[in-house]
């Protein structure tokens, strides 16, 4: 299954990046995909008056966009690829995660790949630029956690196949879901690795039926809680029947999908999900509920995001609208 077809791996300064190069580079392989190998770096700063008796700004700039184009060539020289690998240098303009979304757009990329950023003093494991990338990329965002195997193992794919959305909101849900199990199986498949489908659901009434303004007696509240887990077993049961009508039953047969229909939140159920199965890679989509252009992760997938520690890719269903515009 040819997924990508133009990927962009973002390096850093130093070795820190080739798990992600690595990554791409077989993501590029398998899908006979182009491979372009970006680095960002700083404007030349505007006090370096020493260096300008030297050179001109203009040369200085071209001086050192040649040596990190160098550093890149060296890379791409180390690896063994059978493909052709482009390398460009980016110059910060702006942030870095605005110069890696222009070039997406630019480009037609269908996939960013890089390195996670260190949380610095809040702890968290993707930085700032990462959360840009995960809110306004237009396109697939695979961030590679420090020291990944160069095979996953296990892939955790994440889906929302409840109901109680309004009906516009239900069919981007729907698209999304079918796209996040479209990449999970493909991926599953080339890397010959065991494929988890968890949906997480929540009798929204429980508490409130509980709480001592209503107080429901106990047996009406757990036939409740049975209606509603029924009624999500269902949702989740025609989503994997729908699903393997358009993938194929070969393909997930041939996968064996383990299914997981927890009850909670996500918040917390997720990320416990994948650290007792040993996830080597999430799969989710994000999805917040605002019309604002770019405001498109809400608490739910940030806070999920922020407590896993491995390898996440975050998909946005097509309807997405990036606020980043080449020009801007």
């Amino acid at each position: 299954m040819q997924r990508f077809k133009n990927i962009l791996c973002v390096v850093g300064p130093g070795p820190d990046g080739r798990d992600a190069v690595v990554r791409a580079l077989t993501l590029a392989t398998n899908n006979q995909a182009r491979l372009t190998i970006v680095e960002v770096i700083d404007e030349i700063p505007p006090n370096t008056t020493l260096m300008e008796r030297v050179l001109s700004p203009v040369d200085l700039k071209a001086m050192l966009v040649a040596e990190h184009q160098k550093g890149l060539q060296e890379l791409v020289a180390s690896l063994s690829s059978n493909i052709e690998i482009q390398t460009e240098v980016l110059t910060l303009t702006c942030e870095p995660y605005w110069e890696i979304i222009s070039d997406v757009l630019r480009n037609g990329r269908d996939l960013v790949i890089k390195m996670t950023e260190s949380g610095g003093l809040i702890d968290r494991v993707f930085g700032s630029d990462d959360m840009h990338l995960l809110r306004k990329c237009p396109c697939p965002v695979w961030l590679v956690k420090s020291k990944s195997p160069k095979v996953y193992k296990r892939i955790l794919a994440t889906v929302d196949v409840n109901d109680s959305y309004p009906s516009n909101e239900l069919n981007t849900r729907h698209l999304l879901n079918c796209q996040v199990l479209e990449m999970a199986s493909s991926l599953a498949l080339s890397e010959f690795a065991e494929l988890h489908i968890v949906y997480i659901w929540k009798a929204m009434l429980e508490s409130t039926m509980r709480s001592a303004f209503i107080h429901r007696p106990e047996d009406e509240v757990v036939a409740y809680v049975e209606d509603e887990m029924q009624r999500h077993k269902q949702n989740f049961n025609i989503f994997m029947d729908e699903t393997i009508g358009s993938l194929g039953a070969k393909t997930l047969e041939h996968i064996k999908p383990q299914l997981h229909l927890l009850k909670g939140s996500p918040q917390s159920k997720i990320p416990v999900c994948a650290k007792e199965i040993k996830a080597d890679l999430v799969i989710m989509g994000t999805v917040a509920r605002t019309g604002i252009p770019g405001l498109f992760m809400g608490n739910t997938a940030e806070t999920i995001l922020n407590q896993l520690n491995c390898s996440v890719l975050a998909i946005k269903p097509p309807s997405f609208e990036t606020p980043v515009t080449v020009e801007g």
